[in-house]
């Protein structure tokens, strides 16, 4: 299992509107087939500037790699990433291959090659990184 845990803020004049229609394009997201299981909301972490939270897990990297060029998440992106003004992730397995973290990261690096406006969306938000 891969769990991918982001945290986010909205960009400064995001509407109540806008932010319903990332937050619900994030949920569509999580609940993707490849997607074990999934959650959107609020953050409650520490009280750093992070405001919500998106949460999605998948199997395995077969899964991963379903998950990441699902036509849902790639049109889902489109409406996500022009609203974040910033984001940190935090990953975590329960497969213990030594190279796992690498294989997972070859997966987004293909991504990038293959959609290489996703990757400058996601440069240009400070932490963006997959």
């Amino acid at each position: 299992m891969l769990v991918n845990i982001l945290r986010f803020s909205f960009k400064d004049g995001t509407t109540e509107a806008e932010k319903e229609k990332v937050l619900a394009a994030m949920r569509r997201t999580a609940s993707v087939e490849s997607a074990a299981f999934g959650v959107v909301g609020q953050d409650i972490g520490p009280d750093d500037g992070y405001t919500h939270t998106y949460c999605a897990a998948v199997t395995d990297l077969a899964a991963l790699e379903r998950y990441m060029h699902d036509p849902v998440h790639l049109k889902g992106d489109d409406i996500i990433l022009p609203h974040i003004q910033r984001m940190t992730a935090v990953r975590f397995s329960d497969d213990m291959d030594p190279e796992f973290g690498a294989k997972v990261g070859a997966v987004a690096a293909a991504k990038v090659a293959q959609y290489p406006e996703w990757g400058r969306q996601l440069e240009a938000i400070p932490e963006g990184r997959f």
